[in-house]
């Protein structure tokens, strides 16, 4: 689960780098948007993470 966290946490930087650099003005809501809901879902993971919660799959 930590692996996802951290695959979250970089898509997140890439889209506010998007977002709030102004490299892709046209699509900087958009990514904006994304970079708050990728940063939401890599809390959800490192917290699934950290608790160490039992999976039904084996470690990727």
């Amino acid at each position: 689960m930590l692996y996802w966290a951290i695959v979250f946490f970089i898509v997140s930087i890439v889209a506010a780098l998007f977002g709030f650099t102004g490299i892709a003005v046209a699509t900087a809501t958009i990514a904006k948007f994304l970079f708050f809901i990728f940063v939401v879902v890599f809390i959800i993971c490192l917290v699934f993470g950290l608790l160490g919660l039992p999976h039904d799959h084996p470690p990727l």
